[in-house]
């Protein structure tokens, strides 16, 4: 049985740190791509960070670009994003999501590739 779990929300104060992560139970794919997404009340969902593990590519969204950063921890089929510098306007429910595949420009990236997705956690920044 596949799974996601993320771990990590919670409260913070403007300009402090969050780190989430993200585990995959039951490596769903040979090769798969991770990403983050974010939903807020009143806003569409917004492709956070991605990342193709494979090939260390990684993608942002420019609201975030600087500030966070997703990556592949030591363990198999982890991610984290370190989130640094939080403001108000990033309090959501964040989600981590899975891709089939690896390879591929960034820019070819979409949010319909994936095709696994957690139950989320929130983030409260005030």
């Amino acid at each position: 049985h596949v799974q996601l779990v993320e771990s990590g929300g919670g409260s913070a104060q403007a300009g402090g740190s969050l780190t989430l992560s993200c585990v995959v139970y039951g490596s769903p794919w040979h090769c798969y791509r991770m990403g983050w997404f974010r939903l807020a009340p009143g806003k569409d969902r917004e492709a956070v960070a991605e990342i193709d593990p494979r090939y260390s590519l990684t993608s942002y969204a420019e609201s975030v670009s600087g500030r966070f950063t997703v990556s592949k921890a030591s363990a198999k089929d982890t991610v984290h994003l370190q989130m640094n510098s939080l403001k108000i306007e990033d309090t959501a429910m964040y989600f981590c999501a899975a891709a089939p595949g690896c390879g591929g420009s960034s820019a070819s990236w979409r949010t319909t590739d994936y095709r696994l997705w957690g139950h989320g956690t929130q983030v409260t920044v005030s």
